[in-house]
């Protein structure tokens, strides 16, 4: 007997092995392979962050409820990644892909369907290496706060204690700050290591795209001796992203509508092609400086509307019992508390 055929014949075996027990048939899993070797990032998919039993599992949104892809690849007997972060780092997205499939056409998967309402959301992604913000990125915010346009982007940074979550609570830091205020913003996801890329390359690298905030307290930011721009920016909480991360695929990300509301009220309202460095130009820029991994989050920049632009008479800055929501076209809404 050739090698091909042995090969064919040994597929063949686990293809009926993984069938009797998932409810397939043997054409849908040898259509699906058990684990891949392949690479590369998922497509097509609306991924969030589960927080069930105490941990972050990956979830993918779906016409029949949201997946739980752990307890599917455990009722399928497939390998896909437990979490965003597993996706991310391992660039497991084929795997991934082939899991949802095989579990929108099996009842054995059906159990790890749920309804949107029952689960509890983490971080979209949990566990960056870095949190790269672009600052004075859109044309309309740069005029509201009497700034010129910058020559080329504007960086700072949050640390992953800021990471914060769709339905979450931030406990205002009122000890140290009073002058809170709101920043929606594009979050950019990124799905491989990118160093020194071109603007023609760079999205390329990016895994999706998240709805993000980035919050800010205005007077330790700004008057703080030297302008404490960092302990301004990455208090606990600080940086709430998702519901969802959005293939890149699926998304033009400078093209977007984008708005933030307070208590209902529409505070900002714009678009991303009011930036002023556009998506391609921020990952260009940042990979000659310092080198993007898998996983690491790039804030984008807020658009006009932020208390801090109106005439000081009218700053009423946010306090305990605020109810934000933000929200990005194709990429879902966003909303927290203030406490």
């Amino acid at each position: 007997m050739d090698q091909n055929r042995r090969d064919f014949l040994k597929g063949a075996g686990i293809a009926a092995a993984i069938a009797a027990t998932s409810g397939l048939t043997v054409g849908q899993v040898e259509a699906q392979p058990v684990k891949t070797n392949e690479r590369g990032m998922a497509h097509g998919l609306t991924l969030l962050t589960i927080r069930r039993n105490g941990e972050y599992r990956l979830g993918v949104k779906t016409d029949k409820g949201i997946l739980d892809v752990p307890q599917a690849a455990k009722l399928l007997n497939m390998y896909a990644p437990a979490t965003m972060h597993d996706l991310l780092q391992k660039e497991e997205g084929p795997s991934l892909n082939g899991l949802v499939d095989a579990a929108l056409k099996s009842n054995a998967a059906s159990t790890a369907f749920m309804k949107e309402s029952t689960i509890e959301y983490g971080p979209a992604v949990t566990r960056p290496e870095k949190i790269v913000c672009v600052g004075l990125n859109y044309r309309r915010h740069a005029k509201e706060v009497g700034m010129e346009f910058p020559s080329q982007p504007v960086l700072f940074n949050k640390y992953n204690n800021a990471l914060n979550y769709h339905n979450g609570t931030i406990k205002l830091p009122v000890d140290v700050a009073k002058k809170f205020d709101y920043e929606v913003e594009l979050v950019m996801v990124m799905g491989k290591e990118a160093k020194n890329v071109t603007e023609a390359d760079a999205l390329s690298y990016v895994a999706g795209y998240c709805t993000g905030n980035d919050f800010t307290a205005r007077d330790l930011q700004l008057e703080t001796p030297s302008k404490q721009w960092m302990i301004g920016k990455t208090p606990d909480q600080f940086a709430p992203i998702g519901p969802y991360l959005v293939t890149a695929d699926q998304i033009d990300p400078d093209n977007l509508k984008i708005e933030c509301r307070v208590n209902g009220e529409t505070r900002q309202s714009s678009n991303t092609n009011d930036f002023i460095f556009n998506s391609r130009q921020m990952i260009s820029f940042i990979s000659r400086h310092m080198t993007l991994k898998p996983g690491d989050i790039i804030f984008t920049g807020t658009p006009e509307g932020v208390i801090l632009g109106y005439p000081k008479e009218k700053q009423v800055w946010l306090k305990p019992g605020d109810k934000l929501t933000c929200s990005l076209e194709k990429l879902g809404e966003l909303k927290f508390e203030l406490v």
